[in-house]
């Protein structure tokens, strides 16, 4: 075989690539193109380019910590051979934590990766273009662990303010305008019935959730309440109007479902029943 012949064969084997498109729930990502957008972004770079696509990824899990189940089946099929580029619409799109860019990086070190393509961001594999992926890569975790810090701080200030800081707890609603919670007409009063129902001393809690759950009361997205749900929700006293939240107790400005009194019997008989 000529030296030119050797020349196009590699060419050629450097040109197939995986497209992977990720778009996850996290709230950080909510400006982010849609997969779809991604994709269709993608493919016309992939014309513009004439790469030969092995096959399209998606992804719809946070690249805030290792683990995605797609991501690494991409980088074991590279491994194997079956393509030796990746189209991504951003560095961010692939890693937002400091091993799976160090994985990346590893990779294109050892030549299993030979290009990564971005429609909004040049790579080359040369020790410049190593150096400003990983500069990138660091800015999308910089990016998580400020975003973090930063709802952190929201809910602890929510807290001081006697404000519920995350998804209202069964019995309650959120309200997106005011970012206050208020009563579940529908489920408050059921969830009052179980703490006067199991007071009594007459019910086990699988009694309980038996008549509770006749009477209708349902989890989130209607799914039955489990022994365990009961024995957690006769346990918060969230109901009687206190946060408990890391550990650590608020006074809540929420409207109480149930009197301290209530709850201090409840919890009176679920530590005699517990005793053999």
């Amino acid at each position: 075989m000529s030296k030119d012949n050797k020349d196009n064969k590699a060419k050629n084997q450097t040109r197939k690539f995986f497209i992977y498109a990720r778009k996850s729930t996290d709230s950080e990502d909510r400006q982010v193109r849609n997969i779809a957008d991604q994709i269709a972004e993608l493919k016309e770079l992939a014309k513009k380019e004439n790469l030969e696509i092995v096959d399209i990824i998606v992804e719809k899990q946070t690249a805030k910590k290792p683990g995605r189940p797609m991501f690494a089946d991409m980088l074991k099929r590279m491994e194997a051979g079956e393509a030796t580029g990746i189209l991504a619409w951003h560095p961010d799109r692939l890693a937002r934590n400091s091993v799976d860019g160090g994985q990346i990086i590893y990779l294109v070190d050892i030549g299993v990766i030979k290009e990564l393509k971005f429609p909004t961001f040049w790579f080359d594999p040369t020790p410049q273009g190593k150096f400003m992926l990983s500069i990138a890569f660091g800015q999308s975790k910089y990016y998580v662990d400020n975003l973090s810090e930063n709802i952190k701080r929201g809910h602890r200030q929510k807290l001081k303010q006697g404000l519920w800081p995350q998804m209202a707890p069964l019995g309650y609603l959120n309200d997106k305008k005011t970012k206050m919670i208020y009563l579940d007409k529908e489920k408050a009063p059921l969830i009052k019935k179980a703490f006067e129902a199991y007071a009594t001393g007459k019910y086990t809690l699988r009694e309980l959730r038996k008549i509770i759950n006749e009477l209708g009361l349902r989890g989130r997205r209607g799914k039955m309440l489990s022994v365990s749900n009961y024995q957690y929700l006769l346990q918060n006293p969230f109901y009687y109007g206190l946060i408990r939240y890391n550990g650590e107790f608020y006074e809540g400005k929420h409207e109480p479902i149930i009197t301290k009194k209530l709850f201090d019997q409840v919890q009176e008989v679920m530590k005699r029943k517990s005793k053999p």
